[in-house]
């Protein structure tokens, strides 16, 4: 897997921490923003590729890279809120498995969205590490994703099929609520614990 180039979709914080957790971490990585041949050389370029914009951009990006991802890893690290940063879908559906309809020949895996941007470059919080949730249909795909969240340096940890997304989505809007909206900061994170 060391060898697979890394096409990052979105240049804003969680994109920029996570192309230097991967850069760090010895990965080939080509991180773009809104400029439209850029997105699909990188996407035709890469092996996976991180999804990393706002939610409302999805459709946009979509039609940028069409067939581009077809049998690819596409991690979707998109947190599913609306305009007035309320959950977008849940209960039915999630973000992640509207993707997939979209653009059914990648390869969907939901993972990083349950954590803040300033921990995406270690997966760490202090000295402890952070859990990724991976959320996905292919089992190939979610090794991939594992094997990256990990070398950044988080635990990964398989949160089965890609319909728990359903959950994760969520889980990532309580970690915004209480960082911003209940005044915790961004200096918290997740953590699974075994006994």
């Amino acid at each position: 897997m060391a060898t697979k180039k890394i096409g990052i979709i979105g240049d804003g914080n969680v994109g920029s921490a996570l192309a230097r957790g991967l850069k760090r971490a010895g990965r080939e990585v080509r991180a773009v923003g809104k400029d439209k041949t850029a997105i699909r050389d990188a996407v035709s370029w890469a092996d996976v590729v991180l999804l990393a914009v706002p939610f409302a951009a999805i459709d946009d990006v979509v039609q940028e890279v069409g067939n581009l991802v077809e049998g690819k890893t596409l991690i979707d690290v998109t947190n599913a809120l609306d305009a007035k940063m309320s959950l977008a879908v849940g209960f039915t559906t999630s973000g992640a498995e509207e993707l997939q309809k979209k653009l059914p020949r990648a390869r969907v895996v939901k993972a990083f969205n349950t954590q803040f941007a300033q921990h995406m470059d270690s997966g760490r919080l202090g000295d402890l590490r952070l859990t990724v949730f991976v959320a996905g249909d292919d089992p190939a795909a979610k090794s991939d994703v594992t094997e990256l969240a990990a070398a950044i340096g988080f635990e990964a940890v398989d949160a089965g099929p890609l319909a728990n997304a359903r959950l994760l989505e969520p889980l990532g809007y309580l970690n915004i609520q209480l960082g911003y909206v209940l005044g915790l900061g961004t200096q918290i994170g997740l953590k699974l614990i075994r006994g």
